[in-house]
């Protein structure tokens, strides 16, 4: 594993000592020493924490604060060091970086480790008479995310360091670096629906009640919903089935009980809540009961003076202007964006959760010198 002893001298150089440590959800330890090897020597104070319990936990956190003058405005990166598992086929150890060319391969590379570097990088070439920078990461994002992005937020409210505005590292773009950044997200509900039955012959269905039928009916109904036509920023909110369960393995008898699992994403028309209960009304109708999970709520950034400062940065970096957006999955975002305005912008995501994960290493440098345009102008905003 490549060692970060100081602050590092390339973006390259630390995103390959992040990606050597391992670190599937939920990430502890080792790639958190390696993260707070960067930043301590360059002036930031390092709160780690570990928070929750099994099954959702226990999570690392880190939250790492150079403070500015007083009444300075403060400007958080927020991100995670966790990644999804690797599985099998890789042409090179996933653990073990290695650049091929101008690409730099691993698990992480750029989901996303490579922005959590080129922030590093970029915070180090920031003034500290300039503001308060901080970093909000944590090991839990691709997982459950119970007690991580909502656990430091609870920390950067005990500390006292709530930022004025924040940016998250996700990778948001799409062909080329810049073309894209994300402005907003659609909130996620999932829904579970269950049916109770009477069992019973299929020979005699008089003397049964067969929990089936009235779960297809509850979801076609369900399915034939327009919640929306879309809005200015957002696509149409979407409700699709993603399970059906009966397990039932005799072909002669009608179960007891049938189950099945939906899925909304939705924009800012809709609440977690809202939807929930117009679910839950319609499971009753046909006999049914619905429990709902919220991952998270739609949120949006308007464009504005913030969008700007990340367009200007891009586009003096890149040469062009990225496309405000609101599509995708969630993210951390949707948590941060209670505490002040959020925007993420981070790498091209055409490998993401892919095997041969993989980031070309010269946008790594403009991404880092992307990263410091923004946190300057949003320190010196009003």
């Amino acid at each position: 594993m490549t060692q970060i002893t100081a602050a590092p001298q390339t973006v390259a150089h630390l995103a390959q000592a992040l990606i050597a440590c391992p670190s599937v959800t939920p990430a502890r330890g080792m790639v958190f020493d390696c993260l707070e090897a960067a930043l301590a020597p360059i002036g930031f104070e390092v709160i780690r924490f570990v928070a929750g319990e099994a099954p959702d936990g226990p999570v690392e956190n880190m939250l790492a604060i150079r403070r500015g003058p007083e009444g300075s405005r403060h400007f958080a990166f927020a991100g995670h060091l966790d990644v999804v598992p690797p599985g099998e086929g890789w042409t090179s150890a996933p653990f073990a970086p290695e650049i091929r060319g101008e690409l730099l391969y691993g698990r992480g590379a750029v989901d996303m480790k490579g922005s959590i570097a080129a922030m590093a990088v970029a915070a180090r070439d920031i003034p500290a008479e300039a503001g308060t920078l901080s970093f909000v990461i944590t090991g839990d994002e691709e997982g459950p995310a119970r007690y991580g992005t909502l656990a430091l937020i609870e920390k950067m409210r005990e500390v006292g360091a709530i930022p004025d505005l924040c940016l998250v590292g996700e990778p948001t773009s799409v062909n080329r670096l810049g073309d894209m950044a994300k402005i907003g997200r659609r909130g996620s509900v999932n829904i579970f629906l269950d049916v109770e039955g009477v069992q019973g012959h299929v020979a005699y269905p008089h003397l049964a009640d067969n929990p089936i039928t009235r779960l297809v009916a509850m979801l076609t109904e369900l399915k034939a919903l327009v919640l929306d036509e879309g809005t200015d920023w957002f696509q149409a909110s979407n409700l699709e089935v993603t399970d059906l369960t009966v397990g039932n393995p005799a072909h002669n008898v009608i179960p007891a009980k049938a189950s099945a699992r939906i899925s909304i994403r939705f924009n800012d028309r809709h609440t977690g809540t809202s939807l929930s209960e117009k679910v839950t009304q319609i499971a009753a109708r046909h006999g049914g009961s619905a429990r709902a999970l919220i991952s998270g709520e739609a949120f949006l950034t308007p464009p504005g003076a913030f969008s700007d400062m990340v367009s200007a940065a891009i586009e003096a970096e890149t040469g062009h202007k990225p496309e405000l957006s609101t599509s995708g999955g969630t993210s951390d975002a949707r948590f941060l964006k209670d505490l002040s305005p959020v925007i993420e912008f981070g790498l091209c995501n055409a490998t993401m959760h892919k095997r041969d994960e993989a980031v070309a290493v010269p946008d790594l440098e403009v991404l880092a010198r992307i990263y410091r345009r923004i946190a300057i102008a949003a320190l010196a905003s009003n």
